[in-house]
């Protein structure tokens, strides 16, 4: 990398469809090998689900006229749904672009879906996803913003803001570096933002920052995993 180039220009959308449609579709697969033989899965969860109970009087429906939906963005084979949002929300939609994990996520989401607890599933990418404006009560992007650059991503949570219902959350729960330099890495061709530039890049979307957490109890060979609880700056 020459030192003109910012990490997110290096980013290749094809070549991360191509490294994930390379991966097995299992926990392990999506986990990058931190799969059910680890700590990783079940610390994450709980992680996800003490977060959420610490922002539960902020994230009350405007009115019993809005159900809870949620939006699972890069949602893999449906691990998050699965194991979490399901519980946390009336209907989750999910987004996912690798053909594979969205054949393994019927599998895995069979129960939920009778239960009707699964709504559509959006077989693409989050730079093509546009939400209905108005619809979710909870958009939770985990592990997924990495592959999109700077200003797509601020695009992404721009067309997030509109389809958040009044007091609509958002949630990112991404790896950050333990710098103040964003890395790029050339195997998945996703980029690691350190917690200064997630802040620059949420105010220049129009998001307010109401709480952040660190993810606790994953391996120590890992990046530092945050979450960052997100309103609009400008009430919907």
């Amino acid at each position: 990398m020459s030192i003109e180039e910012k990490p997110d220009s290096l980013i290749n959308y094809n070549d991360a469809i191509s490294y994930w449609t390379s991966t097995p579709a299992t926990v392990n697969g999506v986990l990058g090998g931190y799969g059910e033989e680890t700590v990783v899965p079940t610390m994450d969860v709980l992680g996800s689900q003490h977060f959420l109970r610490k922002l539960k009087s902020r994230m009350v429906p405007a009115s019993n006229d809005y159900k809870k939906y949620g939006a699972d963005i890069g949602a893999g084979i449906g691990r998050v749904t699965k194991n979490m949002l399901s519980k946390q929300c009336d209907i989750v939609d999910l987004v996912e672009p690798v053909e594979p994990f969205c054949k393994q996520m019927e599998v895995e989401l069979a129960d939920l879906k009778t239960q009707g607890k699964i709504g559509e599933i959006y077989p693409i990418g989050m730079q093509d996803w546009t939400p209905e404006e108005g619809k979710y009560w909870l958009i939770w992007c985990q592990w997924c913003v990495g592959h999109l650059p700077d200003d797509k991503l601020i695009e992404f949570f721009k067309r997030c803001i509109k389809g958040l219902q009044p007091n609509g959350t958002i949630i990112v729960k991404e790896n950050n570096t333990p710098s103040n330099e964003d890395d790029f890495d050339s195997t998945d061709s996703s980029v690691t933002r350190c917690d200064s530039k997630f802040k620059e890049l949420f105010e220049k979307s129009g998001l307010k920052l109401i709480a952040t957490d660190r993810q606790m109890g994953l391996p120590k060979e890992l990046y530092p995993v945050r979450m960052y609880a997100l309103k609009p700056q400008v009430p919907q």
